[in-house]
C-alpha cells in the first residue's frame, strides 16, 4: 500500500489496519507478525511502510539484541548483511527524521517502538521488539504496533553480548518484510 493510499484510508476512520509480515533467519527461523497502530503513530507507520514497500528492510540484520529487553533492527543505511555491519545501529535511511508521537501505550513484551537518538524527534528507520515489559520506556519512545504471531521466533533471535546488546559473528537478518492488510 503507498503512502497516500494510508493517508486516505487514515482519514476513512479505524477500520483500516495495517501490519507487517517479517521473515526472519539465522539463529531464528520464521515470521513475525506485527499489527501496526496507524491510529497512535502515524508518520511513523507510513514510513515503515514506505521502507517496507521499497524492499529497504530486507536483508538488514538485527544489530543490537538485549536479553531480556528488545532485539534492534532497521539500519537500511548500514544494517545490510554483507554491508559494513560495524556501522550497524548508526544510520537510518535517506527520508528526514520524523518528529516524535508519543502515546500512553505502555511498552510491553512484543511491542515494537522506534529507536532514536537522544534527541526526540530523531526517529527515522530503525526499530525495536520488546523481549519484556519496559515501562521506563513508556512516554519517551513512539509505540508503532505490536506483535501479534511469532513471539517464539521473537524470542530466538541470536543474543548480543555486554549491556549494549552488540553482536558479533553472523547476526539474525530480516529477510523479507512485507507489508500486509
Amino acid at each position: 500500500m503507498s503512502r497516500l493510499a494510508i493517508l486516505f484510508a487514515l482519514a476513512a476512520g479505524p477500520a483500516f489496519a495495517t501490519g507487517l509480515e517479517i521473515d526472519v533467519a539465522g539463529e531464528a527461523n520464521g515470521t513475525i507478525r506485527i499489527d501496526l497502530f496507524e491510529d497512535v503513530a502515524p508518520q511513523h507507520v507510513a514510513r515503515i511502510v514506505e521502507l517496507a514497500e521499497g524492499d529497504q528492510y530486507d536483508n538488514v540484520v538485527f544489530h543490537r539484541v538485549i536479553d531480556g529487553f528488545m532485539a534492534q533492527t532497521g539500519d537500511v543505511q548500514h544494517g545490510k548483511e554483507g554491508g559494513d555491519l560495524a556501522m550497524a545501529g548508526t544510520g537510518g535511511s535517506d527520508l528526514p527524521d520524523l518528529p516524535a508521537e508519543f502515546s500512553d501505550r505502555p511498552f510491553t513484551r512484543g511491542v515494537v517502538g522506534m529507536a532514536r537518538s537522544a534527541d526526540p524527534d530523531s526517529a527515522n528507520s530503525q526499530f525495536f521488539i520488546m523481549f519484556a515489559d519496559a515501562p521506563h520506556l513508556n512516554g519517551q519512545y513512539t509505540v508503532v504496533g505490536e506483535v501479534t504471531e511469532g513471539l517464539d521466533v521473537l524470542d530466538a533471535i541470536k543474543r548480543g553480548s555486554g549491556s549494549n546488546g552488540e553482536l558479533t559473528g553472523t547476526p539474525d537478518r530480516m529477510v523479507d518484510v512485507r507489508v500486509t492488510e
